[in-house]
This record gives structure tokens, C-alpha cells and sequence, in this order.
């Protein structure tokens, strides 16, 4: 498992970030990402539609961070405290599956090597598995 900041792949001089293709791979896999939430009946709702722009950034930053890049989200926003900042929504299995479906979609979109995108992969399931707060079907 790689860790925030640590380096992974081939070459230990680089980060998954560098290794990956930096801000512009991270910025198109959330952009594509939230292509798939925006028509999503369900995820939609928890995105204000004058904030999706904030939404893609935040997202954005707090991946580059997490795999090495520019420290820029914790510059902003301090400590990124994923549970408690997602505690407000309601984020069942159903809602956590609609977004590993649409962040895989995204992931697939790109051209990682096979142990990137299995590394890549791997954080984002156990993410978006940690999140959930709620068996509730429903708010």
C-alpha cells in the first residue's frame, strides 16, 4: 500500500503522482469522474450545482496530495478528515457503489499501466468503503 507522499512503481526517485502524469491526470480522472455523477439520481443531490467546480477541485487536491503531488489541500483546508467532512450525507452501500462505478468508469478512462491502475484502484475501494456512515436505504 502507498501511503500520502511515499513513492511506488519502478522508480523510487518519483512519486505515483510524477509516475502517473501529475496534475493532468488527476484533474481528468475527477472531471471525468463527475461527468458520470452529474447524471447520477442519487450522488447528484449531495453536489450544490454553484459548487461542482469546488467539488472537482477539492477532489483533485486531496488526490494529488495523497499520492505525492503539491501539498496544496491541506495548505487550504487543513487535515483532510475524509469521514468527518463526509459525515453530513447520507452514504449507503447503494451510494457508495454509484461512485466506485462511476469513479471506475473514470479510472478505466485512462491510460495507467496495469500496476497503476491497480494501485490507484485499490485506495479509491477502500475509500469510498470507509465512507459509508449509513445502512438506511434512504435519508
Amino acid at each position: 500500500m502507498v501511503e500520502l507522499g511515499q513513492r511506488s512503481g519502478d522508480d523510487p526517485q518519483t512519486t505515483f503522482y510524477e509516475q502517473v502524469g501529475g496534475h493532468e491526470t488527476f484533474e481528468l480522472l475527477v472531471r471525468r469522474f463527475y461527468d458520470g455523477v452529474a447524471a447520477d439520481p442519487v450522488l447528484k443531490p449531495m453536489y450544490p450545482d454553484d459548487d461542482m467546480e469546488g467539488a472537482i477541485w477539492r477532489l483533485t487536491a486531496f488526490l494529488e496530495q495523497y499520492w505525492g503531488g503539491p501539498g496544496t489541500y491541506s495548505q487550504q483546508r487543513g487535515h483532510p478528515r475524509l469521514r468527518m467532512r463526509h459525515n453530513p450525507f447520507h452514504i449507503n452501500p447503494d451510494a457508495r457503489d454509484r461512485w466506485l462505478s462511476h469513479m471506475r468508469a473514470a479510472v478505466e478512462s485512462l491510460t495507467l499501466s496495469p500496476l497503476h491502475e491497480a494501485t490507484l484502484w485499490d485506495y479509491l475501494e477502500r475509500a469510498a468503503f470507509a465512507m459509508v456512515n449509513t445502512f438506511e436505504e434512504t435519508p
